[in-house]
């Protein structure tokens, strides 16, 4: 005999849902180290991109296209050196605060150049299929120098299981007088 079961419309969605979920490996920390260093690195091609007079354009896109997801779900993006608009809410605005041209005052972060970016994260949040880094990190300019900012990130899994950034918050540390 056959047996049939009937879900109710809220029933099959949450069983579609845990077993999409139950599918989703959780974030891991490695895999937020990987990113971040991933990320750095795709600032310092920008930069030697700019110096060598390669299509720094493209370059770009591509860094915002491999490790954020705009077009994919809502990003919250507060740059560093970004007053107006203070909020970067779409890849246009993305774009000029790395490589410039879309703002009045995006001379184009990225294009510093950078030889390195290192990280330090205070903690780490992983709450299974999202994640939350914040820390400060440092990059290195062509002459040395070096200029720390302080981060929160947060990722999340894109549909094909990458992480993605969906939050970028980053400001100069606190100077008290």
């Amino acid at each position: 005999m056959m047996t049939q079961t009937v879900l109710s419309a809220a029933g099959a969605a949450a069983w579609f849902s845990a077993a999409a979920f139950a599918s989703t490996p959780a974030i891991t920390e490695a895999e937020i180290a990987a990113a971040q260093q991933a990320w750095g690195e795709g600032i310092v091609h920008i930069g030697r991109t700019h110096v060598e007079g390669g299509d720094v354009e493209a370059a770009a896109r591509a860094h915002i296209e491999t490790f954020y997801g705009f077009g994919e779900r809502p990003v919250l993006f507060k740059p560093t050196l970004a007053a107006n608009p203070r909020f970067r809410m779409s890849f246009d605005d993305a774009l000029s605060y790395f490589i410039g041209g879309g703002h009045e005052e995006d001379a184009g972060f990225a294009l510093a150049p950078f030889t390195d970016v290192e990280w330090d994260n205070a903690g780490t949040v992983i709450d299974s299929d999202s994640a939350l880094a914040m820390g400060a990190y440092v990059f290195t300019r062509a002459d040395g120098s070096q200029v720390t900012v302080e981060y929160s990130f947060g990722y999340e899994r894109n549909d094909q299981g990458e992480l993605i950034i969906v939050l970028h918050h980053s400001s100069l540390p606190y100077q008290p007088q």
